[in-house]
């Protein structure tokens, strides 16, 4: 089992970014809305609390306990999660007075392992609106910049079991020049990852998890014709074969051709698919609708009832293949709930039929 690193998501454009620099540093990670419980087990060994639009003196602010999380494991808490951190801690966060967006140099850099090897003087990148203006009782300065006193910084040894890293900048963008070596230092030299992960390694364990869960029952997936969906669909039927059972929807909206040109290419792929020419009904249902929104909910809505249609006429099958990526389920979906979803047209929910999700 591989050493792994989770991220809570709290909606910055930049997490993504996190778990890509993690990846390419040989450490597995995962990402997941900070909503939703943290599942410990042996092979996860750190938590990264990523930034966020929100400010932590908003009342609807997503407010996980990071105390608690320590208790369990090293946290770096980047940006809001740094916030976060001060104001649970009882420090104090508000409106910055001063610029902290755009390049910044960081000073006064301490003698600690999350800073080896990082020179006095690198450049970071600053992105937030709030800034820490008191650090809790016991938390140690750790860097400074001209125009942010308070950079990074760390909790005391009476905080948690585990420390917590804190830093008001993004060692995930290429702007700071020492980013994926600080991420290092936080996931090897603190965490004490093992760097043996590979994306070989990771489509090797995942055909092999699937063969087990899903044996020799039968898989039904949607396709969309794009990249996230067609890897899904062969790591699933490298597993399992022609038990795959893929359909395609033409919803009218597809470019000059491009529904034969896919099908043809998941022929080639060996795929086992089923294309549904629909377009005619889409039409009919956004026809004379102009708003974007519920052009979004007629098309998500119209293709599950396609999909469902279709899927119900296979006999015997025990599971739902999702194709989805991670930034389309985060992003489908709200910290604060469906109320704030913001992309309400991607196809992350289920059929309506007796399967499971694999």
């Amino acid at each position: 089992m591989n050493d792994k690193i989770l991220i809570l998501d709290f909606g910055s454009q930049y997490t993504q970014l996190i778990a890509r620099n993690i990846r390419e540093l040989n450490v597995y990670c995962e990402i997941q809305p900070c909503t939703k419980a943290i599942a410990y087990d042996a092979s996860l060994k750190g938590i990264i609390l990523s930034g966020s639009p929100f400010s932590v003196n908003d009342p609807n602010a997503p407010m996980p306990d990071i105390k608690a999380i320590a208790e369990h494991l090293p946290v770096l808490a980047v940006c809001y999660g740094a916030q976060l951190l001060a104001k649970q801690a009882g420090g104090e966060v508000g409106k910055s007075t001063h610029r902290e967006y755009g390049r910044a140099h960081l000073q006064d850099i301490s003698d600690d392992p999350f800073f080896a090897t990082i020179p006095q003087g690198s450049q970071v990148w600053m992105s937030h609106s709030d800034t820490i203006k008191r650090l809790p009782q016991g938390f140690k300065l750790i860097a400074r910049t001209d125009s942010i006193p308070v950079a990074a910084f760390k909790t005391s040894d009476s905080f948690a079991k585990n420390p917590v890293y804190a830093i008001q900048f993004h060692p995930e963008v290429t702007h700071s020049t020492d980013g994926r070596q600080l991420l290092k230092n936080f996931i090897v030299d603190v965490c004490g990852c093992s760097q043996d992960w590979t994306p070989a390694a990771f489509i090797h364990e995942t055909v092999a998890r699937i063969k087990e869960q899903a044996g020799n029952k039968k898989v039904v997936m949607a396709l969309s014709g794009g990249v996230d969906s067609t890897v899904a669909a062969t790591l699933i039927h490298k597993a399992i074969g022609d038990n795959l059972y893929c359909i395609f929807v033409d919803n009218g909206l597809l470019r000059k051709g491009e529904f034969e040109q896919v099908l043809e290419g998941y022929k080639h792929l060996g795929l086992n698919t089923k294309g549904i020419d629909a377009r005619k009904r889409f039409y009919d249902k956004l026809d004379g609708v102009s708003d974007p929104e519920k052009k979004r909910k007629i098309i998500g809505g119209l293709f599950i009832d396609v999909f469902h249609e279709e899927a119900v006429r296979l006999k015997d099958v025990s599971f739902l293949g999702q194709g989805t990526i991670y930034p389309d389920v985060i992003e489908s979906m709200s910290v604060h709930g469906p109320s704030a979803t913001i992309k309400s047209h991607h196809n992350v929910v289920a059929c309506r039929r007796s399967c499971t999700c694999l």
